[in-house]
């Protein structure tokens, strides 16, 4: 297969369309001379970029959950309560598993299955099998602006539906629904197809239909240095860009140590924009996302509440543009409607408390963030490097070489010597860089801060110190130490 970081030509894209609407019989509904008439007809306060440049203007942090059904009807109910109950600015659909994996037979039976029992026998809301017009109907009957969320390494015909079906922002990426996600897809078919989800967003923009895109920021969501999941955002934002998307939001998922994660926001912020205006892209638009802890929770669900309330102070404190909300039943399943919501409420009272406080610019953050922005750069400079200038042959070299390497992603393609553990504060470094291309000097920081912890715990640095923090947080920790538990 051969892969550029090249706008797709109309022969290009229009030789996969047909083939593309033809894998379900809902495709056969997506015109895309109507959608855009009718994705015009939007009102101007629910589309998600509109919003989000709102935010932005006003300097405050919009909160968005998680959620998604099998029935739509349901699914309706779900996120007008979400809406009204939760206090909830944007809202999501969160699509179901078999939907990501292009299994839409079996879709269908969980479709069935549900109004049969009544309860859904879906982890989330099937798009594609409901096709365009129900999706009107979801999308029509909220206050609020709607985003795609799903984790989907093949997401053409989902993104077909969702945008015809009236949903104005839309997550993922070649890489972020990828490596985190699958073990068997190869980078080359991941890029290639979202490349056509990305190019389908440029014409879009091109027709006057602005279409919000979401790089999925936290990866595995398991101790990620900012400075690798901060890079694959902005590889994914320069490969959108090329293909004509203009509204990007790049993401970041809590990590805990609260300088740390401000300064992450910061750097990755301006990094994007750095490295769009380098290569040309100086009229797309960049927000940001901040992800509430994206690893284990404590069962308890009080204690589920201080975990929300810190990511929410966190999100507030680096003036993400938006924050994804987790709820206190995090360690059971999926939650309810009830525990959902009151996950939005403790996240708005903590952002509303906090909107007028700014860490962005403290010493010891702006320190933090310079520290990550030149790992970033030793990143993005030597994929530019491997692919001779193109990102997309860079991303797919780098990945062979470990030059860029997800810690725990289950990918064959990810070279999986990167190992993280934290510091004596709680930041995370990188006990084992691996093939990470970092100045002696980055590298010798990491091992001096985690010799720090190692003395302070009276143990050697070791592989146990990252077993004690990936399980820290269910225990009430931030740091796994060996006491004090």
């Amino acid at each position: 297969m051969d892969i550029r970081n090249k706008k797709l030509s109309n022969d290009e894209f229009f030789s996969q369309r047909s083939e593309i609407l033809q894998q379900w019989k809902t495709g056969s509904e997506v015109n895309f001379d109507e959608a855009v008439e009718y994705q015009r007809s939007i009102a101007h306060d629910k589309r998600f970029g509109n919003k989000l440049a709102q935010a932005v203007e006003c300097k405050t942090t919009l909160i968005q959950p998680r959620a998604g059904v099998a029935l739509y009807s349901e699914h309706v109910k779900l996120l007008q309560y979400l809406e009204e109950e939760g206090g909830a600015d944007l809202l999501p659909t969160t699509v179901d598993s078999y939907t990501r994996l292009n299994r839409y037979s079996e879709a269908e039976t969980g479709i069935e299955k549900s109004r049969e029992t009544h309860r859904s026998m879906l982890n989330g809301f099937p798009i594609v099998n409901y096709g365009v017009n129900v999706c009107r109907i979801v999308t029509s009957s909220l206050k609020s602006p709607v985003q795609v969320r799903h984790g989907t390494p093949d997401a053409r015909l989902l993104t077909e539906i969702s945008i015809a079906g009236g949903f104005t922002s839309y997550e993922g990426g070649g890489i972020s629904y990828n490596i985190p996600y699958s073990k068997n897809h190869s980078l080359e078919k991941t890029i290639a197809y979202w490349q056509y989800t990305d190019r389908l967003v440029g014409m879009y923009e091109e027709a006057g239909v602005s279409i919000n895109r979401e790089p999925f920021g936290p990866l595995t969501g398991t101790l990620i240095a900012p400075c690798i999941s901060n890079s694959v955002a902005v590889i994914e934002a320069l490969l959108a860009a090329e293909q004509g998307v203009k509204d990007i939001t790049v993401g970041y998922g809590q990590c805990g140590n609260l300088i740390q994660d401000v300064a992450a926001i910061r750097s990755l912020n301006i990094v994007t924009r750095e490295y769009l205006d380098r290569f040309g892209y100086n009229d797309v638009r960049i927000t940001t996302v901040f992800h509430q802890w994206m690893g284990g929770f404590p069962q308890d669900e009080s204690k589920s509440f201080g975990v929300i309330s810190w990511g929410a102070a966190a999100a507030a404190l680096s003036k993400a543009t938006k924050v994804i909300v987790k709820t206190p039943h995090e360690a059971m399943g999926v939650p309810t409607k009830e525990a959902n919501a009151a996950g939005l409420r403790a996240t708005k009272q903590v952002i509303s408390m906090l909107k007028d406080q700014d860490f962005t610019n403290i010493p010891a953050v702006i320190a933090e963030s310079e520290i990550i922005a030149k790992e970033m750069k030793c990143i993005l400079d030597k994929v530019e490097e491997l692919g001779r200038g193109d990102y997309a042959l860079g991303t797919i070299a780098a990945f062979e070489a470990g030059v860029i390497d997800i810690p725990f992603a289950p990918s064959k393609y990810n070279a999986g010597k990167v190992m993280p553990a934290r510091d004596n504060q709680g930041a995370v470094r990188l006990l084992d860089t691996g093939n990470l291309p970092f100045t002696k000097d980055i590298i010798d920081f990491h091992k001096q801060k985690l010799e720090e912890r190692a003395h302070f715990e009276n143990r050697p640095v070791s592989f146990q110190m990252v077993i004690d923090d990936v399980y820290a947080i269910g225990q009430g920790n931030l740091v796994g130490r060996p006491y004090c538990n």
